[in-house]
């Protein structure tokens, strides 16, 4: 508190005249109070209550021996039903501030609740959703998406009610190849936050669990009051798998199904939600494969054309080659055949050879007495060099 007055201290050190304006007194007035007093919660009794044509409200807030001013600016009063009665008990949860125009201590109401057992279970729930609310737990980006398909679901809930009879008839009729854990607990009454949150933290040790359901019938507020518990929204969010919240009939959200990925109105819309219809997808299954035989169909017939015009142009193609290679052959052999030995023999000429195929061409190379193979034009004729004729 020492601290605090040496705030005015240097202050007045620092004034010229020193002394405070009363403007500057109230100015710090209200930063201390502000920055010391957060919003909080405050119980009393609603007195001189007056509406203005702004839409604000001004009243003063009372109980034995004290008394507070408030306001409530016509952004927060707008959303409810209906203005507050003079003299009521209520819980209203406010900033502590400073009118500095005044100099007066006064609160900044954001909302209010009575103080009956409405108010009271209210004034519970609202403390612990602006808890699971800081923490990041109602952030809708944070839900996840359903798997399509679920092989294994988790579902918490009493064994011996009618929410997991419903569930589970669901289930086997829409789609019976899934594999369901039935984690029994109490959903009413003492003990059941307690065997709730013991349930939630065994699901994460099912292994490659697909999704978690957290359900139970109608009921009255206090029998569903453990769906709105803070340590079973928390344990709720720390579900490793995607979950859904179906809690009863109450047109209100429990904080269960603010936390869940998903929430479900009842047990058996739960179960329609969870898993897919099986007569849905096999008749898709179906027509995905009608369509497939057309498209194959379709591509093959498509396919068949195409290459029966490439083996036309391929066939005309080839054609065209074999023409171009024959005339191409045709060249070469006449021009082979003009140069042939046998076309000089034609001529008139004959080539001598050894007996061994030596070729004769000089004089030199015929000895006397030896035998030789004559060739000409149509064949072959044996010889002998009987002299050699003079050079």
């Amino acid at each position: 508190m020492g601290g605090r007055l040496d705030l005015f201290a240097a202050a007045i050190l620092d004034s010229d005249e020193g002394a405070l304006t009363v403007s500057d007194l109230t100015k710090r007035a209200r930063c201390l109070v502000e920055s010391g007093l957060s919003r909080l919660w405050v119980r009393g009794e609603i007195t001189d209550f007056k509406k203005y044509r702004s839409g604000h409200w001004y009243f003063t807030l009372r109980d034995h021996s004290a008394k507070v001013r408030c306001v409530m600016w016509r952004t927060d009063n707008e959303r409810l039903p209906a203005l507050p009665q003079e003299g009521s008990q209520v819980f209203v949860e406010a900033q502590p501030t400073i009118w500095e125009e005044r100099g007066e201590f006064r609160l900044t109401v954001k909302r209010f609740v009575p103080t009956d057992a409405e108010g009271m279970w209210r004034l519970q729930l609202e403390k612990a959703r602006k808890a699971l609310d800081a923490d990041g737990l109602l952030d809708p980006s944070r839900k996840r998406p359903l798997p399509e398909y679920p092989r294994k679901i988790a579902v918490v809930t009493s064994a011996d009610g009618a929410a997991l009879r419903d569930f589970c008839s669901v289930v086997a009729r829409r789609w019976p190849c899934v594999e369901v854990f039935v984690l029994p607990t109490l959903v009413q009454g003492g003990g059941a936050e307690a065997e709730i949150c013991q349930a939630l933290e065994l699901a994460n040790r099912i292994p490659s669990l697909d999704l978690l359901i957290l359900t139970r019938g109608g009921g009255s507020r206090e029998d569903l009051w453990a769906f709105n518990s803070e340590r079973v929204a928390r344990a709720l969010a720390a579900v490793d798998a995607p979950t859904i919240s179906a809690v009863g009939h109450e047109t209100d959200s429990s904080l269960t199904d603010l936390v869940a990925d998903l929430r479900a109105p009842t047990p058996s819309a739960a179960a329609e939600t969870a898993v897919p219809n099986r007569t849905a997808v096999i008749e898709s299954l179906n027509g995905f494969a009608h369509r497939l035989v057309g498209r194959l169909t379709s591509h093959t017939r498509l396919g068949e054309e195409r290459i029966a015009r490439t083996s036309d142009r391929l066939a005309s193609a080839m054609q065209v080659q074999i023409e171009r290679r024959g005339g191409t052959i045709d060249r070469l052999a006449r021009t082979l055949d003009a140069l042939s030995p046998l076309k000089v023999l034609d001529r008139g000429y004959a080539v001598a050879r050894t007996a061994d195929g030596q070729l004769l061409k000089r004089i030199a190379d015929f000895v006397v007495g030896s035998d030789f193979r004559l060739t000409v034009s149509d064949g072959e004729v044996s010889a002998q060099t009987v002299g050699r004729p003079n050079v």
